[in-house]
């Protein structure tokens, strides 16, 4: 199963990039503890553990490809994969999320990227 997903965030890629790939700044902006690293093969973790990955390809202010996987996969289930792409407009930012490779029982992580990151990363860019 897979989905892509758009949103506008009002601020630049540099800024969402830098956020999303530092430990601290990926925390504020989901309000879970995160544990990630700017560094191409690094692992990282999400939302106190709920989410763990590796990066795979980093464009900077642009992509982002990262491994993910909840603590809801099952052993033998493969990880899936996001790529973030990120998209200057008019001072703002349309996000891409193309996420792929998930369970068929992956439907409901559409409402977890809009209500855990969408939303909180509107919130705290807009201020």
């Amino acid at each position: 199963m897979e989905f892509t997903l758009k949103t506008v965030i009002n601020t630049s890629p540099e800024r969402i990039y830098k956020a999303w790939l530092s430990s601290d700044g990926h925390s504020d902006m989901t309000g879970g503890a995160a544990t990630t690293s700017d560094e191409k093969e690094a692992e990282f973790t999400a939302w106190d553990g709920y989410i763990e990955g590796r990066n795979l390809t980093l464009v900077p202010y642009k992509r982002i490809v990262q491994s993910w996987r909840t603590s809801e996969f099952e052993e033998d289930e493969e990880d899936s994969q996001i790529e973030i792409l990120l998209n200057e407009q008019d001072g703002q930012t349309e996000l891409t999320l193309i996420h792929t490779n998930l369970p068929e029982s992956g439907e409901h992580y559409k409402a977890g990227w809009d209500d855990h990151y969408f939303q909180p990363m509107k919130n705290i860019f807009s201020n």
